[in-house]
C-alpha cells in the first residue's frame, strides 16, 4: 500500500516510509548520540517526560533506562510499533491535548523548524499546554549553519555515512532539504521542508507561544531549555 506523502516531503529506501519522508527501518538503525545525556543533565531525576515526535524510540529507550517516565507521541503508528516500555500515543503533535501536564516536554528532531509556520505554532502551543508549573520544555534547534554548509557529509563510527546534499529555497523563507543515509547494505533519502530560524527569530517564535529561553544547554545553542512565561 502506498501512503500519501505530505506536499514537499519525500523518502526512498527499504521498508515503511512515513508521510514526512522518514524511513522506519533507517531510524531503527541510527545510533543514540549525546542527546540523552544532555536531557538527563537538564532535568530532575525521575521526571515525567512527554516526548513529542518520538519516532522508533531512539531517545525514548535510553531515557527509560535512566529512570525517566516517558510518554512517547508520534503521528506514525509504524514508528511507535518499535517503542518498548513507554506509554505511546499516535496522532498529530500540533493538535495534541492530553488534559495532563508533565515535568518535561521534549521537542527534538528539529521539529521547531517546520516549514509551515502554523504547524510550528501548533507544536509550541502543545508544549505550553502540557508543561507543568515549574517544569520546562527542551527544544532541539538546527545548527546555525545547517542550511548554508551544504553539501556536507559525515562518516559515522558505526559504519554509515550521512550526507546533507542540498538546501534549496522554495519561497516564504522555507528551504527544501535533501539528506542521504548510506549503509553498506542499503541507502535511504529524505527530502523535507525546513524554515531556518536565527536566534532572534527562534526566541521570537517562543515568545509568541508564551515561552522564553531559560538557558542554552550546548555551546552551539542547538539544545535549549525553555520555560513558560506565566511561570516567571
Amino acid at each position: 500500500m502506498r501512503i500519501e506523502m505530505r506536499e514537499g516531503y519525500e523518502g526512498t529506501g527499504p521498508g515503511a516510509i512515513t508521510p514526512d519522508g522518514c524511513a522506519v527501518e533507517l531510524y531503527s538503525r541510527l545510533p543514540v548520540g549525546e542527546e540523552p545525556d544532555i536531557i538527563t543533565a537538564a532535568v530532575p531525576a525521575g521526571a515525567r517526560i512527554l516526548e513529542l515526535g518520538s519516532g522508533v524510540g531512539r531517545m525514548t529507550h535510553p531515557l527509560l533506562e535512566r529512570g525517566f517516565k516517558v510518554t512517547a507521541v508520534d503521528d506514525s503508528a509504524e514508528m511507535l510499533e518499535r517503542v518498548r516500555g513507554a506509554r505511546t500515543i499516535c496522532g498529530p503533535i500540533e493538535h495534541l491535548d492530553l488534559g495532563e501536564t508533565f515535568d518535561v516536554v521534549l521537542l527534538a528532531s528539529f521539529l521547531v523548524h517546520a516549514g509551515d509556520a502554523e504547524v510550528r505554532r501548533g507544536l509550541l502551543r502543545t508544549c505550553v499546554r502540557h508543561v507543568a508549573a515549574g517544569g520546562c520544555v527542551l527544544i532541539q534547534r538546527e545548527g546555525e549553519d545547517f542550511h548554508a554548509n551544504v553539501p556536507r557529509e559525515r562518516a559515522d563510527p558505526s559504519g554509515f555515512t550521512v550526507r546533507m546534499v542540498s538546501a534549496e529555497p522554495v519561497g516564504d523563507g522555507v528551504d527544501s532539504v535533501r539528506a542521504e543515509y548510506v549503509f553498506p547494505d542499503a541507502v535511504w533519502t529524505q527530502t523535507f521542508l525546513s524554515r531556518p530560524l536565527t536566534k532572534d527569530q527562534f526566541e521570537g517564535a517562543l515568545a509568541e507561544a508564551g515561552l522564553r529561553v531559560a538557558s542554552y544547554l550546548t555551546p552551539d545553542r542547538i539544545w535549549v531549555r525553555a520555560v513558560a512565561v506565566a511561570a516567571d
